[in-house]
């Protein structure tokens, strides 16, 4: 005696469904997105022109001399200072 099985029902499907569709979604951009310097407001040209000043100081190695303490000796050295406090570097 063989048992019949059931026919699968539509709730209970164990294909796989296609998780990918063949439409296509296309968006229509603008080509012209040039703008000029020239037509943005004061405001807007000093903030450009400051950023891209500031922004460029970034990047530029500023050469400092200090000279305070050209003329100055250092005091002579009397005693051992690592030695009479016993710190010493490892």
């Amino acid at each position: 005696m063989e048992a019949k099985q059931k026919p699968a029902s539509s709730e209970c499907s164990l294909t796989k469904k296609d998780c990918c569709s063949n439409e296509q979604l296309v968006v229509d951009g603008q080509d012209n997105l040039k703008l000029s310097f020239d037509k943005l407001n004061k405001e807007q040209q000093i903030l450009v022109a400051t950023f891209i000043y500031s922004y460029i100081n970034l990047f530029t190695e500023q050469e400092t001399d200090n000279t305070s303490f050209r003329d100055y000796s250092p005091p002579p050295l009397v005693r051992d200072v690592q030695v009479l406090d016993q710190t010493f570097l490892i």
